[in-house]
């Protein structure tokens, strides 16, 4: 299961997580965000524990939407240890987000 992540818990969910954290930036009148939707939360729950996944709704915080230079959604992004460790932009498929982050765990 994927968490919301806001300004509120950002440091607590992201920055010290022990496990990396796979980032979605997301809003809710976005259809490509709406087809990866199913792939995050399956990649959360195949990866529980050694990965964790958050959605930042754009249009709710705005603010950590424009500390990332968020411009296009979805837009996902990959921290390790406090880090970013990787990014993409775009819809994917499940073998492509996996990608990003299988060397990392």
């Amino acid at each position: 299961m994927s968490i919301a992540v806001t300004t509120d818990n950002f440091q607590s969910e992201v920055l010290d997580s022990p496990v990396p954290v796979l980032l979605d930036f997301w809003a809710p009148w976005c259809g490509p965000c709406k087809m990866i939707s199913p792939v995050l939360d399956q990649i959360a729950d195949e990866y529980s524990g050694s990965l964790k996944v958050g959605k930042i709704n754009v249009d709710e915080q705005g603010a950590l939407a424009e500390q990332h230079g968020v411009s296009s959604i979805p837009m996902l992004f990959l921290y390790k240890n406090g880090a970013l460790a990787g990014q993409r932009t775009g819809a994917a498929q499940k073998h492509d987000i996996v990608a990003l982050f299988k060397n990392l765990i």
